[in-house]
């Protein structure tokens, strides 16, 4: 299940669980983390059900790491005022299996939450049966238009040691023909990851022209500055806590239509977030009053702006990085990608 799905009764427990627990047996883990990954995520979802207020949900391989369970679930309340009471031992919402999220914090490889009061909550948590676990430095989110299944937006993450290059690809329109355009865009870029980002936006404008095109951007992040190339309308963004830096892309459609492409390079702070984003999010959110959203996990930071900024009206994609702050890490890591 790489959809969101809505918590609105108790069928979706079961679910998600199912679901969890089949990603859980592909990746390889033991008998004994298939059952605490079952548990976890019964739990989270059973919080969802009985006390959030438009709750959805979303369990997937982890985009940097094949081999790990992610579930992400993201509500619009009635949020926490008191996050780490939540996560003290023997507290839990009523009704639920009462393990209470100071256990599934345990029982999970890693976890990240960020609430509001009247404007909800975010939760991901990821299980790794082998090392190593995801390095936590990158996530993207996909959304469809209305009720749709298939989803024209799409994102790959490609790691290397200390570097994480991206793609964000909006296909022209939305359904299976735009899904198809991303789909080549993806096929694009993993073959020319490691090239500048200039040059990969390049292989894909000459790549796509059999498809319908889209708009297409790539950001490579790297300790203290990140690079970026753009055609068409995907927004991208230096982000902190108190505002957000635009990077820019020239006019046009991949595939078909656009100028002289550029490359540009900016300064990146170790405590900024790298954040790209279709159309299908409005770019008129803001960080200021989102407090505490910018210093949580990528995969938090992607959910809570879906969820703030997200549009029901078009397919939408979100991307969110934060630089590698390991600057003397040795070489010798093996290259990863996912995609959404």
């Amino acid at each position: 299940m790489t959809t969101w799905v809505r918590a609105e009764d108790p069928s979706a427990v079961g679910a998600v669980r199912r679901k969890a627990v089949e990603l859980a047996e592909a990746a390889g883990f033991d008998q004994v983390l298939i059952g605490q990954t079952a548990v976890a995520v019964s739990e989270a979802v059973s919080n969802l059900v009985k006390h959030a207020m438009e709750g959805t949900v979303i369990v997937r391989p982890h985009p940097e790491s094949a081999a790990t369970v992610e579930l992400i679930t993201v509500d619009r309340g009635p949020g926490m005022a008191d996050v780490a009471r939540a996560l003290r031992d023997g507290y839990s919402t009523s009704g639920t299996l009462g393990i209470g999220l100071g256990a599934i914090s345990r029982i999970a490889t890693g976890y990240d939450v960020h609430s509001l009061p009247g404007k909800g909550t975010v939760l991901a948590m990821h299980f790794t049966g082998r090392p190593p676990a995801p390095p936590l430095r990158a996530s993207g989110l996909t959304r469809p238009i209305g009720e749709e299944t298939v989803c024209g937006d799409g994102f790959v993450i490609a790691q290397s040691g200390p570097v994480t290059t991206v793609l964000v690809s909006d296909g022209l329109g939305h359904g299976l023909i735009a899904a198809q355009a991303t789909q080549r865009a993806a096929e694009l870029f993993r073959a020319v990851r490691d090239l500048e980002p200039a040059e990969i936006v390049a292989r894909l404008h000459a790549g796509m022209k059999a498809t319908r095109g889209g708009a297409v951007a790539v950001a490579r992040v790297e300790p203290g500055q990140v690079s970026y190339a753009g055609l068409g309308n995907v927004s991208g963004w230096i982000t902190h806590a108190e505002g957000r830096q635009g990077m820019v892309s020239v006019p046009g459609i991949a595939g078909h239509q656009g100028g002289r492409l550029r490359q540009y390079t900016y300064d990146l702070p170790s405590y900024a977030t790298v954040v790209l984003h279709t159309d299908g999010l409005t770019e008129r959110w803001d960080p200021s009053l989102l407090p505490g959203l910018f210093s949580r996990t990528p995969a938090v930071i992607a959910a809570g702006l879906m969820r703030e900024a997200g549009s029901r009206r078009d397919d939408a994609c979100v991307v969110t990085v934060r630089p590698d702050r390991q600057r003397d890490r040795a070489g010798g890591e093996p290259k990863s990608d996912g995609q959404g």
